[in-house]
């Protein structure tokens, strides 16, 4: 490692340098946690990180202000990069393409960390076959008012539903509230079969855990439950893999877990400090991911069995857009979670009595991409207020227009 000009360091990884700017800029307050100590985490567990990364293309999601401001999501590999930084073209659904990043090795890991990326965000698919993916990923993700013992069961729900279909689930606390379950599978399935394997899955942990586990896309029809979120395998999609860093206070880690821990440990556990000496003692638990690939004829024969999952009733106006079940009235559209919950506070302010009938999960607070960032959404599932007190649809508490000005 040698000191360079303008508050840099430049590092020696394998025969390539990597200049890591503002070295000691402090990225996590908290644990007092400096740039280059996050790049040095990354290439103490790279041989893990790199198992659920390398060869993929990468979103970078950049925190260039800091983990308590939102990132932005850069699709397109910068223009200034290392000539050894590899690249693939995605073209996307929309019908945009994008020149991506593919980390390969520990040097381009400490690379993309630089720029301001926290946590590692790739696609399921490897960079010599972008059409047909290599990992089904199973997110749990818990509704307001769910405990960790709640997700535990479901994810033994989703461990059993694998094994009777031939495949093998390698868990992964999420490094926020929920659990991943990753799943290697045999490469010779587009996206849209994967979707549909993935959401069989869902629909078949939901029949066997009726009320823990919920399937059901809108969100206000889950309840208190973990939704099996089979959309994380839509072909735009990306999941932090195993080993990123979270933007959370205490730098939380998303960890790899055998099967015997995941009902003994919890994910605050899991820190950029405890991973390292965790990684050091034991190295990856899930060592064995890419030896268990396997098939998804299974899955597939279920859902055709399953059927199609019913779809929701359509507006009357003629729109085609849904119809909800349920009694929502939208609250705030706003371009960050603080501003959105300041109006979800002015709302309450003046609904005491609504505020008195709610239920956790009756408050839906939902991330929505836009062009390049997260905005944020929230709504009230009126569904547990009288009816002579529920409120009507009035103007937004913060109403944010996400793609103004754009074409």
């Amino acid at each position: 490692m040698n000191a360079a000009k303008d508050d840099a360091t430049t590092l020696d990884i394998d025969g390539r340098e990597v200049r890591v700017s503002h070295p000691g800029k402090l990225v996590f307050p908290e644990p007092g946690l400096t740039k280059l100590d996050l790049v040095n985490y990354y290439l103490a567990v790279a041989d893990g990180a790199l198992r659920g990364a390398a060869d993929r293309p990468m979103v970078l999601k950049r925190f260039v202000k800091g983990i308590d401001r939102e990132a932005f999501f850069q699709k397109r590999a910068p223009e200034s990069r290392p000539s050894w930084i590899e690249t693939t073209t995605l073209h996307y659904a929309s019908g945009t393409s994008a020149e991506e990043v593919v980390v390969t090795d520990a040097a381009a890991l400490a690379w993309v960390i630089n720029l301001g990326c926290i946590d590692l965000n790739p696609h399921p698919v490897r960079a010599w076959d972008l059409d047909h993916p290599d990992e089904l990923r199973v997110d749990l993700d818990p509704m307001p008012g769910v405990d960790w013992p709640q997700i535990v069961d479901v994810a033994f729900v989703v461990r059993d539903v694998l094994t009777d279909h031939g495949l093998v689930g390698w868990p992964k606390t999420s490094g926020s509230r929920g659990l991943h379950i990753n799943v290697r599978i045999e490469p010779r399935w587009d996206y849209r079969a994967v979707r549909l394997a993935a959401e069989a899955l869902a629909r078949e942990v939901e029949n066997r855990a009726p009320g823990l586990a919920s399937a059901h896309w809108w969100k206000e029809e889950r309840g208190e439950s973990v939704f099996v979120d089979f959309n994380q395998n839509a072909k735009d999609r990306t999941v932090a893999s195993a080993y990123s860093v979270r933007a959370l206070p205490d730098a939380r880690v998303s960890t790899p877990l055998g099967w015997d821990e995941v009902r003994t440990r919890r994910p605050e556990e899991f820190t950029v400090a405890t991973v390292l000496q965790r990684f050091a003692d034991q190295g990856d638990v899930a060592a064995g991911i890419d030896d268990a690939a396997g098939s998804l004829d299974a899955l597939l024969a279920l859902a055709e069995r399953l059927g199609p999952a019913e779809k929701a009733p359509s507006a009357p106006d003629g729109s085609g857009r849904r119809r909800s079940s349920m009694p929502l009235v939208e609250i705030a559209r706003a371009k960050t979670k603080e501003e959105a919950i300041a109006g979800l506070d002015a709302w309450r302010s003046r609904h005491p009595d609504v505020v008195a009938s709610l239920e956790p999960a009756d408050v839906l607070v939902d991330s929505m991409r836009g062009a390049s960032s997260l905005w944020y959404r929230i709504r009230i599932n009126l569904q547990h207020v009288p009816e002579a007190l529920r409120p009507v649809q009035g103007p937004l508490e913060v109403d944010y227009d996400p793609w103004a000005g754009r074409g």
